[in-house]
């Protein structure tokens, strides 16, 4: 694996790229939504944690659950990818993440999909996704009421949070996109990366109680989908500064974040125990400055690093 590194020109990220704060706080005088919750009267969320999983993957724990975003541990190699069935790493799944109440998924390709579904039979937690992530739900055994359809613009209850689908789109790599269409029937399982198609996109909004959070997990997106939305926190998927121009800016301008987190810079095929490698085309540094001349803070994290943010009046971490 190391001469296949060097031969593609990965390297790993410079710690000083990464945040050096682990805690922030939300709703004081100055935060975006303080004067929503004071008009409303709603009670803050307390303190709520983020781990980055690598690739678009998020544990966002508080307010009295766990959600899940695009859990992809197993982190197949690439001989592997493109020549066998790809298996999930049960062991390391039940490891990294032992509890999860909702898992989201934003699209059915191997990256996204592959690791929700044995998640969810560990944890009993729901599948909520695309048909497309449905039927890669059902090809794994997951019975019908554990598993929730959306095609987005519905507001679907998880506890004390709120979460809607926010219809987008792939974005290209060189030129294409990759595995473009649905998914109709189950596939094989555990299935061959051609069979794991994109299907329906979804960006995720999640609201809990003072807190917003909008997770865009791949390189492209709709902006009349974000148009009347805000959100305190972006999780933005790296990919798409190299593709889309004005990407940041755009994203900035209609969501007026205070934080942004970065995510999907990573190559998802270096094992999760390793150092983590970038993808060769990505500008870290200059992604930050970029987040930072648009009047955001960047929170940069590393693989199974943890931000966690409270509400005014609450200190520490969960």
């Amino acid at each position: 694996m190391k001469p296949l590194k060097r031969i593609a020109g990965l390297k790993s990220p410079s710690p000083t790229w990464f945040s050096q704060n682990t805690h922030y706080e939300y709703g004081s005088a100055n935060s975006n939504n303080a004067s929503v919750c004071a008009e409303s009267g709603c009670a803050h969320a307390g303190s709520i944690e983020l781990t980055y999983l690598g690739t678009a993957g998020f544990v966002i724990k508080g307010a009295g659950r766990t959600i899940v975003l695009d859990p992809y541990l197993t982190r197949t190699p690439l001989p592997t990818l493109v020549t066998s069935p790809l298996r999930p790493n049960a062991e390391l799944i039940q490891r990294i993440i032992p509890v999860a109440d909702d898992v989201l998924v934003g699209h059915a390709h191997y990256d996204h999909i592959l690791d929700a579904p044995i998640l969810c039979q560990q944890t009993g937690a729901r599948l909520i996704g695309s048909p497309s992530t449905l039927m890669a739900g059902r090809a794994a055994g997951l019975p019908e009421h554990q598993m929730l359809s959306t095609l987005g613009n519905e507001t679907i209850p998880c506890g004390q949070w709120q979460v809607r689908g926010l219809a987008s789109r792939h974005g290209k790599i060189l030129g294409r996109i990759p595995l473009p269409g649905n998914i109709d029937r189950p596939p094989q399982w555990p299935p061959r990366m051609r069979e794991l198609r994109h299907g329906p996109v979804l960006n995720w909004w999640l609201e809990a109680p003072g807190l917003r959070i909008v997770h865009i997990d791949s390189a492209d997106f709709i902006p009349e989908s974000l148009a009347t939305l805000h959100a305190d926190i972006v999780c933005l998927c790296a990919v798409g500064r190299s593709y889309r121009p004005r990407y940041v800016q755009e994203v900035v301008e209609l969501l007026k974040p205070r934080w942004i987190v970065p995510c999907h810079w990573d190559t998802m095929m270096t094992p999760l125990e390793e150092p983590a490698q970038m993808i060769p085309w990505i500008d870290i540094p200059g992604l930050l400055s970029e987040i930072r001349t648009a009047g955001v803070t960047p929170i940069m994290v590393p693989l199974l690093g943890k931000v966690s943010f409270g509400s005014a009046g609450i200190s520490g971490k969960v």
